[in-house]
């Protein structure tokens, strides 16, 4: 029926009417509620056919909404005055500023009407559309439209709203100047001095919401303009103070608090501080106790639960991180990981479902793993108190020392526990100071770890993973005092009878990790196989950061691992837990990543159980690319899909590097189906994340088994040398789409090295695109580092092809390659050029000695010739063919720096 009416093409019309309407039609038999909520259905609906058809929708219909839907903003309900001012939003959003010109002055007056003709509500309610119009459209109002900017009339009416009778208004006045400042455009900070009146005068305002919007917009001010902050710095520590003590408004509290990290964060302002740090600190450390509603909560949820299953609501979703980029740094370095995802969440108001970016957190910075999983009061309290110890360390540790020690043996377990956060929370900035209390303060927490309460176990866990830089740092005498003590105990935790403790503790352990490295490879048997019990009894909720625990320690302690004793003990829990999830298990992805890791680590250890999961990788790649790409192509589960993609080819590209070449490439041989058609399709998927990770498989393919992917090379190479081109990224392109150029480019290279012959066709086409991404000035500059990387290295097999296109591209070829370090990639692209300026020499006259000064730059072998003997080789074969070519050749050389012409001298015997 539904569909039925939608072919109605005054369909709009009607959800308008039903939106504005308060009382039902009398033919409508339904309860008031039951139209309510049909009401809501009809605005929703009406907001969401703007969105998607505003441009198919009939000018009289719009005409329409337009004139009936401010009325919705009348309306007693507050649901359906939300609802309108969503629908006017998305038609300007949709339409323009043009296309609605008068909403906005008609949303001013029906806000600053002060006869009484307006009632609050619908001041309310026009005020609230007006947020919601200035976050959704921000950037149009402020363009110009027949020579007028609508900011210049907004900024101005929201100022006087600040000051309006109704307490709802002025706080959505100051949340939509909010919108503006941190663009700092040139109206908004010229009003910056009246704002800060305005706050002033209403600071004391009688509602908590207002007073929680002052403390935003404070904050604001101090981000884009601190100097205007400064003179009223004592005034305001003392009001944001005030506020964050409101016991009975918690978000009030908690938009105070923020105050103090980014005052704290900030360099022109964190030193105005100082002189209040005996205030602040003390406010702190209080804000850090659960309050009593909390307490009663936590005290009913202490009971060891270890056993019982979790509820699929209790588990967090996760989403795959993408093959790292192969994009070379400045010095030579790898670029880290990118970890983008994608998640799919339901927002409570109005709005759709709707994209957004999963951010990667450090349990490390969480400031304890406590019940509560959102941002509130607490965390930002101790993330305060972190920020300030970072930056002011003695002081901060003066005015908490005595709060600790009040506390830390304190028989409420509130006052235990928050003490023990203030410690942790300390740690980094205050290390100096606490360090020679640590002796006494860790086997003080180490005791603690078997505190009756959970909370306190909970907390005390992530407290000693982050003194255990300091333990791991000890002689042999004090890590068996201290940091013995300390691993042994977050060991045990980690099979606590309460689910909380053990993830707390198994985010320390993997803290611990981190920071300890090297130190642990004594422990190495004793961590394995409390790992392993773990696998054995935890739930699927702790499954994920268990995962990270043995990841993390393959990626620190790599070869420690591969011993016949701890692979027999470690691998057949893995694929234990491998063997019981299903495909579609989103526990997979985790696992698989972890997998990948302990491949690189055991290496050739790992070749007994590689050709089950390699299979498993095969067929999931399989069986979602199907579901993406198949003949009805019903791209819905996109995002869900590519995540099993995107862990699969990492684990493949892991498993084919840890083996010997000729078990990589039998497993290469008879994967069904193959590696590389599937590849392909990957590699032109539309998900750039996706194509990280598969561009990052083909290079590591072209190293371990090129000669199973020549025959595919043509298919291969085609889809390649589309990728590279830069010409289709837009403006708005974000890291990763240039990390899956980059990695193309590292891939590309490494198959032309490689390649002695089957790539003639190729070659002109990739060198140009290989030389616009060289030219590029657009580009991030890891990308033009990685295109001169793999031209070099096409020259090795190809110099009497690019050797005619010498003259064009050397300059920038020398200017590039300078910013890269000497590791293989630079020597191999090094030869591959050498070889190309031979078939040229010419073409290098306006650069040369830019050319010389980089092989000067070339380190001297600890051993001769060791590593860099084809290199050297090649460079002296240039050099002879210039001494041939130039006259007076030694005189030519006296124009580069003395050392780097004796050093080519002596280096070459020239």
């Amino acid at each position: 029926m539904l569909m039925n009416a939608k072919k109605s093409p005054d369909m709009t019309n009607y959800l308008a009417y039903l939106v504005y309407n308060e009382q039902a039609p009398p033919a409508v038999q339904l309860s008031q509620d039951q139209y309510t909520l049909a009401r809501s259905a009809a605005a929703l609906m009406l907001k969401n056919e703007v969105r998607q058809d505003y441009k198919s929708i009939p000018d009289t219909s719009k005409a329409y909404i337009q004139s009936v839907i401010l009325l919705g903003l009348q309306d007693k309900l507050p649901q359906i005055r939300n609802y309108a001012g969503s629908v006017i939003t998305e038609m300007l959003k949709q339409g323009g500023i043009l296309g609605w010109p008068k909403v906005l002055s008609q949303l001013i007056v029906l806000v600053d009407t002060k006869d009484g003709s307006v009632a609050a509500h619908t001041q309310e309610g026009a005020m609230s559309a007006l947020l919601k119009i200035c976050e959704d459209n921000k950037r149009a109002l402020e363009k110009e439209y027949s020579g007028e900017r609508p900011l210049l009339f907004i900024i101005p009416k929201l100022l006087n709203s600040v000051g309006h009778p109704v307490a709802k208004v002025r706080a959505l006045a100051l949340a939509a100047l909010n919108v503006f400042l941190p663009d700092k455009s040139d109206i908004v900070m010229v009003n910056l001095d009246l704002l800060m009146q305005n706050l002033f005068a209403i600071a004391s305002d009688s509602h908590d919401s207002v007073r929680k919007y002052v403390c935003r917009t404070f904050i604001q001010i101090a981000e884009i303009s601190p100097d205007r902050i400064v003179p009223h710095m004592k005034d305001l520590v003392d009001y944001i103070l005030l506020q964050q003590q409101n016991v009975d408004d918690p978000d009030l509290a908690l938009d105070a608090a923020e105050f103090w990290l980014t005052i704290g964060e900030a360099d022109d302002l964190r030193a105005t501080l100082a002189p209040y740090l005996e205030k602040i600190v003390p406010v702190l450390l209080q804000s850090m106790v659960y309050d009593e509603e909390d307490q009663l909560r936590l005290e009913a949820e202490q009971e060891e639960d270890a056993a019982q299953e979790d509820r699929e609501e209790d588990i967090k979703p996760v989403f795959a991180k993408p093959k790292a980029s192969r994009a070379i740094g400045a010095n030579g370095e790898e670029l880290p990981k990118n970890a983008n995802g994608s998640n799919q969440q339901a927002i409570q108001d109005d709005d759709d479902l709707s994209e957004g970016e999963i951010e990667e957190t450090d349990e490390d910075d969480d400031y304890g793993l406590g019940p509560e999983d959102h941002w509130n009061l607490r965390k930002c309290s101790a993330a305060a108190l972190d920020v300030l110890a970072t930056h002011f360390h003695e002081p901060v540790f003066a005015y908490t020392l005595p709060y600790l020690k009040d506390n830390l043996s304190h028989q409420d377990w509130p006052r235990r526990e928050a003490a023990v956060l203030a410690l942790g929370a300390i740690g980094v900035g205050c290390m100096d100071d606490v360090q020679p209390h640590l002796p006494e303060l860790t086997a003080y927490l180490v005791t603690l770890l078997t505190d009756q309460e959970a909370v306190v176990r909970t907390i005390t866990c992530w407290a000693l993973g982050r003194y255990s830089v300091w333990a791991s740092h000890l002689n042999d005498i004090g890590k068996q005092q201290y940091f013995e003590p300390i691993m042994d105990g977050i060991l045990k935790r980690m099979l606590d009878g309460n689910k909380r403790v053990q993830e707390a503790a198994a985010s320390a352990f993997a803290t611990l990790e981190e920071r300890a490295k090297d130190a642990l490879v004594p422990y190495c048997s004793v961590i394995v196989r409390q790992f392993v019990e773990c696998f054995a009894r935890y739930q699927d909720r702790n499954m994920f950061i268990l995962y990270d625990c043995v990841q993390t320690l393959a990626e620190h302690l790599t070869s420690h691992l591969a011993t016949p004793e701890l692979v027999n003990m470690l691998m057949p829990a893995l694929i234990q837990r491998w063997s019981k999830l299903p495909n579609q298990s989103r526990e997979i992805l985790p696992l698989q990543e972890c997998l990948s890791f302990i491949a690189t680590a055991l290496g050739s250890y790992f070749t007994p159980y590689a050709q089950p999961i390699f299979a498993r990788c095969i067929v999931m790649i399989h069986e979602n690319l199907q579901m993406l790409w198949g003949v009805q192509e019903v791209l819905g589960p996109y995002e869900s899909e590519k995540d099993f993609i995107i862990t699969s080819l990492d684990l493949l590209s892991a498993i084919i590097q840890a083996m010997d070449p000729a078990k990589s490439a039998q497993l290469v041989e008879t994967s069904s189906p193959n590696l590389f058609e599937l590849l392909a399709f990957c590699m032109k998927d539309p998900n750039d994340d996706e194509k990280q990770s598969a561009y990052a498989l083909l290079g590591d393919c072209a190293i371990c088994v090129f000669p199973q992917m020549k025959p595919y090379l043509p298919a291969l190479f085609d889809i390649l040398i589309n990728q590279l081109d830069v010409s289709n990224l837009n403006q708005d392109a974000d890291d990763t789409a240039f990390a899956v150029i980059n990695n193309a480019c590292w891939s590309a290279g490494e198959i032309a090295m490689r390649a002695d012959s089957g790539l003639e066709p190729y070659v002109d086409g990739l060198f140009q695109k290989l030389a616009m991404i060289l030219l590029s000035t657009t580009v991030p500059e890891s990308l033009n580092e990685n295109a001169a990387l793999a031209l070099g290295r096409m020259g090795i097999s190809y110099s009497d092809k690019l050797a005619v296109h010498l003259a064009g591209f050397a300059a920038p070829f020398v200017r590039t390659i300078r910013n890269v370090g000497w590791m293989d990639e630079k020597k191999h692209a090094m030869v591959g050029f050498s070889k190309i300026v031979l078939r040229n020499p010419q073409a290098m006259e306006a650069i040369l000695l830019d050319f010389f000064l980089e092989i000067a730059s070339l380190p001297q072998p600890q051993t001769p010739n060791k590593d860099m003997g084809d290199l050297i080789k090649q460079f002296h074969e240039v050099l002879s063919g210039y001494k041939q070519l130039i006259p007076n050749f030694h005189s030519f050389l006296s124009h580069l720096p003395p050392e780097q012409a004796q050093k080519i001298r002596d280096t070459y015997q020239l």
